[in-house]
């Protein structure tokens, strides 16, 4: 593999790897395929000529999808955190991931239909719970407790109290 990042998030698949690339690559911006590996010969989770491996890119981030069998699975000790700038952008991306067939979850986070875990997290949301004033960041902090979605115009109201 050649051109490989010095640094890259290797993500563990069972036989989805290109699917769950491509399906980055659609959803998000500064996202792609790079290049799709055959398995040179047989190994445990599948045989020669099958994918092994996919290179490709989350928001600017190199990634490796492996397709090393069942014997991982993905958790929420990883996850994907995606700024974003507003409810449009919010909305989009969480419903892209939770409407191909994953699964909300708390404050602002989400499974994608291969298991990873993603955080949407509005940068307003970011904001509030920064909040120089420690009753304005409770307030909101405590409004994003009860959500999965997060809801910007929630949030801000619950700020400004």
């Amino acid at each position: 593999m050649t051109g490989i990042a010095k640094n890259t998030i290797c993500l563990w698949f069972d036989g989805t790897a290109e699917d769950a690339a491509r399906f980055y690559a659609a959803t998000f911006p500064d996202s792609s395929v790079d290049a799709v590996y055959r398995a040179p010969g047989d190994f445990p989770s599948g045989k020669q000529g099958d994918v092994l491996t996919v290179s490709f890119t989350v928001l600017g981030i190199p990634c490796l999808g492996l397709n090393g069998g069942p014997a991982f699975s993905h958790s929420e000790a990883f996850s994907f955190q995606v700024a974003t700038d507003d409810q449009a952008e919010t909305d989009r991306y969480w419903n892209a991931i939770v409407g191909n067939g994953g699964e909300e979850s708390a404050c602002g986070w989400c499974k994608d239909k291969w298991g990873v875990s993603w955080q949407i997290t509005p940068r307003a949301l970011t904001d509030a719970i920064a909040d120089p004033d420690p009753a304005a960041a409770k307030r909101a902090f405590d409004s994003m407790m009860t959500m999965r979605k997060i809801n910007i115009a929630t949030i801000e109201a619950a700020r400004r109290g």
